[in-house]
């Protein structure tokens, strides 16, 4: 099968895929960005190349690893909830390019009652999800991924879990400074569940570009998110969508912004919006070492969300 026969079928089947109707999802913490670097680039991040932080969103740039590298990231979401994120990418000789991911998410502890309100303790919540990737090449531009992923969800006594896997296919184009990438995550089931009635995943298409300019020191990447919501009307599937930029300021410097226009629509009160959706961060390498920092708005009247990220090439 030619290169371009094979594309084509894949673009044809995500979009068969994306016909079917979504449904509401459980394990949304799945959706949390990573990384700062993902996150102050509006979450457009499906086709940035050599960041281990970059197979949560397509498993397939697992295949772009050039060495040995671990990420660590913490989140101080709204409430104080706490996440945090770690993720690994090595190359195992006769295996080729891995990447391990974990996800943890602490809702805090919470004052347990009796029926009529008297406190008789505490209980805790929290969310984990632990990711399993590889990647192989089809020729020098394609490369495909795959994810196997556990989630797992904690109140108190009570637990559910699930099954699931991603996958992700790049494509390059070093003539044009191009990378395309396409991804399918969360295929899975649900095999326990708070109430007993089994609950969908938050399956999700997204489709996107990276291009690095001739003459600008950027990486300029566009997704399109939630590819398979709009039902049968073709343009509502493009109606959710991040926008990033990635100035190279220097070797040793990165500053970045981004715009996630679903989040912007979602968050509106009233007639405006304030600056949710807009994100904005910077990045500081030191030898082996990077480091990183986004900051999130989410809207009016709403602290923003603050993401550190270090990172560190072995």
């Amino acid at each position: 099968m030619s290169k371009a026969k094979l594309i084509y079928l894949i673009i044809a089947l995500i979009f068969v895929v994306s016909l079917s109707p979504s449904q509401p999802a459980t394990y949304q913490f799945l959706l949390i960005d990573p990384s700062a670097r993902a996150s102050a680039l509006g979450g457009s991040f499906i086709a940035m190349r050599n960041d281990p932080n970059g197979m949560f969103y397509n498993p397939a740039l697992i295949g772009t690893f050039q060495s040995t590298q671990i990420s660590f990231t913490y989140l101080n979401h709204l409430m104080d909830v706490n996440a945090g994120t770690l993720s690994l990418g090595h190359y195992l000789k006769g295996i080729g390019n891995i990447g391990m991911g974990i996800l943890y998410v602490d809702y805090g502890n919470f004052q347990r009652t009796d029926e009529v309100m008297n406190p008789i303790g505490s209980f805790s919540a929290n969310d984990f999800a632990l990711t399993i990737g590889t990647a192989f090449h089809y020729d020098k531009d394609v490369i495909f991924g795959i994810n196997a992923k556990y989630i797992h969800s904690s109140i108190a006594e009570y637990s559910s879990y699930a099954l699931s896997l991603d996958l992700g296919i790049i494509y390059e184009i070093p003539s044009e400074n191009l990378v395309i990438g396409a991804s399918l995550l969360n295929i899975g089931q649900q095999f326990k569940s708070f109430s007993g009635i089994l609950e969908p995943l938050p399956r999700e298409i997204k489709l996107g570009i990276t291009k690095k300019p001739e003459h600008l020191p950027a990486y300029l990447n566009i997704v399109f998110h939630k590819v398979n919501d709009g039902g049968t009307k073709i343009f509502k599937h493009f109606q959710n969508f991040t926008f990033g930029a990635e100035f190279l300021m220097s070797n040793n410097f990165q500053l970045r912004v981004g715009y996630n226009n679903r989040l912007r629509r979602d968050m509106k009160m009233g007639a405006t919006s304030g600056l949710a959706g807009f994100s904005i961060g910077v990045g500081f390498i030191y030898k082996n070492y990077q480091i990183d920092y986004a900051y999130n708005s989410i809207g009016k009247n709403l602290d923003g969300l603050q993401r550190l990220s270090l990172g560190i090439i072995l």
